[in-house]
């Protein structure tokens, strides 16, 4: 197939695609060119309307469909993501800003991953049982919930869009689903694949707008009885305060302000390659990405000399150069929002080691939203910097004496979604990882995933687990049914 991009793109509801009601439509930017190329619909609750009538319309078949059924479609879909890599890696890049030998090679294979691991999971999905002595027999039936809603970030575009939907759809859910209004592009053209796929109509229904007008609606939506949603606390406590009173299902996977632990007995040269992949991958707009860097004080200025000497190497520009390691920020909004972090951790006193200006590359790339990977020293655990997400290419440098301390500077925060614990002592990586008030550790390692594995956050960083046997229980109820013989 031949994916095409028009220059305003449109909802996808009951199969077809169609104009947003109303007629509004916003500007899509590329943020490498900060130029507008496209336009998306700024969708409302009329059209939430005509994509939950059609979701109602195609659940009971798609309910009862067998789970061999819902394999094959969405294997095929996989399919197509694979064989459409190379378009769907460049609209990615266009959207978003982040260099296309990273959309290549990451998120959309994820994105086809994702389709594949939930399609296969669903046949090997288990039902419970559980017998009685006194003649009887207990088994938990596990029953899709019906219209389900999925809103996804602007950071991993198609890589979350995918993450959220397909659990969704192979439990055998309908889904009203909306992507980030600052990178639509992918999940425009997810939305031709599914149709080139078979996918009965109505089953997916991809919505575009804003917050206020689309991504609200949903989360209203008396039919619409689960939200899963990735993004920002903030965001996350309105939908809360919305959907809870309505005793709708949430899963929220929220903000993060990670703790990268660095102990002296590290694999030094292991533990320099992944720290600098973990601050600045995706111009650290991940969620998992650890913009805390806690150094045991024994090595501290090792680690400061040769980590700001690999940092000032890093490569920032154009996201088609395949030789650049670094490419835009998504938006001028977020442009200005982490720049101006970078003013408020030189107010509260920050060292700048490296970084903390803007970029401006020549040619095509002169009036993107670029930004130096940027490190800061000298600020305590207590201040904005150190608080506040900034989810941009900045980190900051803070060192420890004893793994208590290290313990209470990690957990110091009100997020609580991943950590990096660096050490090739094995009872004190077990030890400091029972310690830490985070939903993910990994130890040796970064965004090392296995789709099996419960993802998800404490604290400020959200509600709720998705992967693996969680996501598919998040999109059912559970029956429990018992027999006397």
């Amino acid at each position: 197939m031949q994916l095409a991009i028009p220059q305003q793109l449109r909802n996808f509801i009951d199969g077809q695609f169609s104009n947003p009601i109303e007629g509004k439509y916003i500007d899509n930017v590329n943020p490498a060119t900060g130029k507008v190329y496209g336009q998306i619909p700024n969708s409302t609750a009329k059209d939430i309307e005509c994509a939950v009538e059609a979701a109602k319309k195609a659940f009971p078949a798609w309910s009862v469909s067998t789970n061999e059924y819902r394999f094959t479609i969405l294997n095929r879909i996989a399919e197509l993501i694979d064989e459409n890599l190379e378009a769907l890696a460049l609209a990615e890049s266009n959207d978003n800003g982040k260099p296309l030998w990273l959309s290549k090679s990451v998120d959309i294979p994820r994105a086809s991953s994702n389709f594949r691991f939930f399609a296969t999971g669903i046949m090997h999905f288990a039902a419970e049982s559980h017998s009685m002595e006194d003649k009887a027999i207990n088994y938990t039936l596990r029953q899709p919930i019906g219209i389900v809603g999925c809103i996804s970030p602007w950071n991993l575009p198609l890589y979350l869009f995918t993450w959220k939907i397909v659990p969704a759809l192979a439990a055998g859910n309908c889904v009203i689903a909306k992507p980030s209004e600052v990178t639509p592009v992918s999940a425009y053209l997810l939305s031709e694949i599914c149709k080139e796929a078979g996918l009965p109509n109505g089953v997916l229904n991809i919505v575009h707008g804003d917050g206020p007008n689309c991504g609200e609606a949903i989360v209203k939506h008396p039919m619409i009885k689960a939200i899963s949603f990735t993004g920002s606390t903030r965001a996350g406590e309105r939908i809360a305060a919305i959907a809870a009173p309505m005793f709708k299902k949430l899963s929220l996977e929220l903000g993060g302000k990670n703790p990268n632990i660095i102990f002296a007995d590290c694999d030094w040269d292991k533990m320099m390659k992944t720290t600098i992949r973990s601050s600045f991958s995706n111009q650290g707009q991940i969620c998992l990405c650890g913009s805390r860097i806690l150094i045991e004080s024994s090595v501290y200025e090792k680690f400061k000399k040769e980590f700001v000497e690999r940092v000032k190497k890093l490569s920032v520009g154009d996201p088609l150069n395949e030789s650049l390691r670094q490419g835009a920020v998504v938006s001028k909004v977020h442009f200005d929002k982490v720049m101006h972090c970078i003013e408020t951790a030189k107010q509260e006193g920050g060292t700048i080691l490296c970084g903390g200006h803007a970029v401006h590359p020549e040619g095509r790339c002169a009036e993107g939203y670029f930004i130096e990977p940027t490190v800061i020293e000298g600020l305590g655990p207590s201040c904005k910097t150190n608080q506040e997400e900034i989810f941009g290419p900045v980190v900051t440098l803070q060192s420890f004496n004893t793994t208590e301390e290290a313990l209470s500077l990690a957990n110091a925060t009100a997020y609580g979604l991943a950590c990096t614990i660096w050490t090739q002592d094995i009872s004190k990586a077990n030890i400091v990882a029972g310690k830490m008030e985070s939903g993910i550790v990994w130890v040796n390692c970064w965004l090392h995933r296995d789709l099996r594995t419960p993802f998800g956050g404490v604290k400020n960083s959200g509600v709720g687990r998705e992967g693996g046997w969680d996501a598919l229980r998040f999109f059912t109820e559970a029956k429990n049914v018992c027999i006397e013989f």
